[in-house]
């Protein structure tokens, strides 16, 4: 039998979160770990004015969309919302709340649909942001994703959306935190995968000691990735070790064209999905030699260049100075013409 206090709810739809929407007394309910058709038990974790919000406690009937999550930290970790459901199911609700924001939100209606992009389920994240936290309770040091609605940090030692290289770094960040004087302030260990490079962006409040600076090389050289330290903003983050290193870049293998960034810069997190979402944009612009584009949030230059490639005369817009510097250089290395600007998009006064 269940909990007397669990209510039953059939499922409506998901939301943006992939919770599940249901209506009970007059309110909205929220449901994390409920699909769509299902009909759940659930208990209740908070309870507001408009809406309340649950927690599956037992699926009475289930969705044929339901699998068994791949990843044993699922359900604690908060990285992922939706390892319970089938990949077509998650990719056709993802669609579904877009369509639902354009139409409510935006107030437009798309004349047509496109099928959406989609690629690996699994080892496909590129980029990461693990905090880290030292905690006594837990026997040593913990390095992941933020348990799902708290700011403690998840047990875990391993990730199945990370490169399995990655991945099975995990543990031994956490052995090697566990060793440094430094262990308390280290908040954050932010991961970056090039073609050739792994880096991981160590967060220290304090500088590391001589000890601790040993210690960090030796990581880096048993596991074959370059450490670089930050010790505030994103624009502090310096390489360390190993200083003879190759840079971080990803291809956009239908153009000809490789992008270089450094590990605190703003990439797409899956590579292979960017490459095809590309390819599809530039497909529909069709840009031809002489036309005049603008690419207005224009980063590294990510369809600025392939745009350029294409003979188009085309003026990327950005408005941190760092990135324009990066897509100039970009745009040097792959031998293309491209004008860039920094202006502040968010102030239409200021586009050039």
């Amino acid at each position: 039998m269940g909990d007397e206090n669990a209510r039953v709810a059939t499922i409506e739809s998901l939301d943006a979160l992939g919770r599940g929407v249901a209506h009970l007394e007059g309110k909205v309910v929220f449901i994390e770990g409920a699909l769509t058709g299902e009909q759940v038990e659930f208990e209740t974790v908070q309870r507001k004015p408009s809406f309340d919000r649950g927690r599956v406690t037992r699926v009475i009937r289930a969705s044929v969309a339901r699998v068994s999550p791949r990843c044993p930290h699922f359900g604690v970790c908060g990285g992922c919302a939706l390892q319970h459901i089938d990949l077509g199911t998650q990719v056709a609700a993802k669609q579904r709340v877009l369509e639902d924001a354009l139409a409510h939100v935006g107030k437009v209606q798309p004349e047509s649909v496109f099928a959406p992009i989609v690629g690996l389920a699994w080892g496909y994240r590129h980029r990461a942001r693990l905090s880290a936290r030292w905690v006594e309770k837990k026997g040593g040091a913990l390095v992941g994703f933020h348990e799902r609605g708290s700011s403690y940090v998840a047990v875990m030692n391993s990730c199945e959306v990370l490169p399995a290289h990655v991945s099975s770094l995990i543990l031994p960040l956490r052995a090697l935190i566990d060793t440094l004087s430094i262990a308390e302030r280290l908040p954050q260990v932010e991961v970056a995968v090039g073609q050739a490079a792994t880096v991981l962006v160590f967060r220290v409040l304090v500088p590391p000691t001589a000890p601790d600076e040993t210690k960090l090389r030796a990581f880096a050289d048993a596991h074959g990735v370059q450490v670089w330290l930050q010790s505030t903003g994103p624009e502090s983050a310096r390489l360390f070790h190993p200083i003879e290193a190759p840079a971080l870049d990803y291809r956009i293998e239908d153009f000809g064209i490789d992008i270089g960034f450094l590990p605190t810069d703003f990439t797409q997190v899956n590579h292979a999905v960017n490459g095809v979402l590309v390819r599809r944009a530039i497909g529909l612009l069709a840009p031809r030699a002489g036309e005049r584009v603008l690419d207005l949030f224009c980063g590294l230059g990510n369809f600025t260049l392939p745009i350029a490639r294409c003979g188009a005369l085309v003026h990327g817009v950005e408005g941190n100075a760092g990135l324009i510097r990066r897509a100039m250089a970009n745009a040097e290395r792959n031998g293309l013409a491209a004008q860039y600007s920094v202006a502040n998009l968010f102030d239409a006064g200021e586009i050039p």
